[in-house]
C-alpha cells in the first residue's frame, strides 16, 4: 500500500514539476531592480537588486520601442529588445518585450527562444508567421497570414519565423514569458558557429555536398 502511495506522489510530481519550471521563478518581493554592482544588494536571477529605498520610476521605464529599427541588413528586419539587460525593473518579473521592424519582403528568420513563449501582435503591414512542432509531433508547420491587430503565439523552444508579405514596411510587437528569453537563429547557429562545425557532419545531416556547406559557412 505504501509503495502505491509513493508511486502516486511521484506521478503527481512528474505532472506538476514541469509547470513549476515552465517560466522564470516567481519573485518573493514587490520588485528587484537589476544592477551590475553588488553594493547594497542581493543576487537574484542573475542580477544584484538595487537598494529598494533608491528605486524610482525610471527603473521601470524605457522609450527604446518608440524608434524604428534599422532594417538595412541581409534579412531585412530588426529586433529591438526590452529585457532585464536594458531595463533593470524587469528583474524577477518573468516578462520582456520586443519591437520587430520589417522591410518589404523582410523576415525575422527561423529561430527559437529557449526560455520563453512568445505572443505577437501586428501593428503595421501583413505578415506570414508560423512555427514548426517537434520531431515527436511530426515537424508540423502551423502558419497564418496576419493583418493589423491580429495575434499569434509561438510556443516555448519551437522554431518560428515571420515574413513581411507586403510592399511596404511592417511592424510587430511581441511579449515573451521571460526576463531574458534568449534567441537561437537557426542559420547563424548551424552555419556560423565558432569554431565551425565540420562540413562533413552538416553535409550528411542536410544531405548536401560538403562544398555547398562550406559556401554557406563562408556566408555566416
Amino acid at each position: 500500500m505504501k509503495s502505491l502511495s509513493c508511486i502516486a506522489v511521484l506521478f503527481l510530481l512528474a505532472l506538476t514539476l514541469p509547470l513549476a519550471i515552465a517560466s522564470d521563478p516567481s519573485p518573493l518581493q514587490d520588485f528587484c531592480v537589476g544592477v551590475n554592482s553588488p553594493a547594497s544588494g542581493v543576487f537574484v536571477n542573475g542580477k544584484f537588486c538595487k537598494d529598494p529605498r533608491i528605486v524610482n520610476a525610471d527603473d521601470f521605464f524605457s522609450s527604446v520601442l518608440n524608434r524604428p529599427g534599422n532594417v538595412s541588413n541581409a534579412v531585412g528586419s530588426n529586433v529591438t529588445t526590452v529585457n532585464v539587460d536594458n531595463l533593470g525593473g524587469l528583474n524577477t518579473l518573468g516578462i520582456s518585450l520586443v519591437r520587430i521592424d520589417y522591410a518589404p519582403n523582410g523576415q525575422n528568420p527561423p529561430h527559437t527562444h529557449p526560455r520563453a513563449t512568445e505572443i505577437l501582435v501586428v501593428q503595421q503591414g501583413t505578415l506570414l508567421v508560423g512555427f514548426v512542432s517537434s520531431n515527436q509531433d511530426g515537424n508540423r508547420l502551423f502558419a497564418k497570414t496576419l493583418n493589423v491587430g491580429d495575434v499569434f503565439v509561438f510556443p516555448e523552444g519551437l522554431i518560428h519565423f515571420q515574413f513581411n508579405l507586403g510592399r511596404t514596411p511592417a511592424v510587430a510587437i511581441a511579449a515573451l514569458s521571460s526576463q531574458n528569453a534568449g534567441v537561437i537563429t537557426i542559420a547563424n547557429t548551424v552555419f556560423g558557429s565558432n569554431p565551425a562545425i565540420d562540413p562533413n557532419v552538416l553535409a550528411r545531416a542536410f544531405q548536401m555536398d560538403a562544398n555547398v556547406i562550406r559556401d554557406l559557412q563562408n556566408r555566416f
